[in-house]
């Protein structure tokens, strides 16, 4: 099963019951957690886990989209950045906690959105 052509089908079938689909979409809150029962410890002495990033949409009450990922093989940043490259999210506040501030996340002019002198 190709699960990146499944989430994209559920993605695109959530915002397709949204009356007004993603047009309406005005702000979008992100958040990662950790799946129980997940966390194994790693050789070094830290710990290796199965986590999932959500976008949801406060104000139409759905989660849009979401992905899980292994750590070991990437983290919330990249994952939150597909997400939201999948999106044509103009205009639209994305809220997300302070993970997502580090300089690496804002590096892309994409994130940035207009600057102005």
């Amino acid at each position: 099963m190709d699960v990146a052509a499944l989430c994209a089908a559920i993605r695109d079938w959530t915002i397709a019951q949204i009356p007004g689909g993603a047009a309406d979409l005005d702000q979008l809150v992100c958040d990662g957690k950790t799946l129980r029962g997940s966390i194994e410890p790693t050789d070094g002495g830290g710990s290796a886990f199965i986590a999932q990033v959500t976008l949801y949409s406060a104000a139409l009450g759905v989660a849009i989209s979401q992905a899980c990922y292994a750590t070991g093989e990437n983290h919330e940043r990249a994952v939150l950045q597909k997400l939201l490259g999948e999106l044509d999210l103009e205009g639209v506040v994305i809220q997300a906690d302070a993970l997502h501030t580090q300089r690496p996340f804002f590096n892309s002019s994409r994130s940035r959105g207009p600057t102005s002198s």
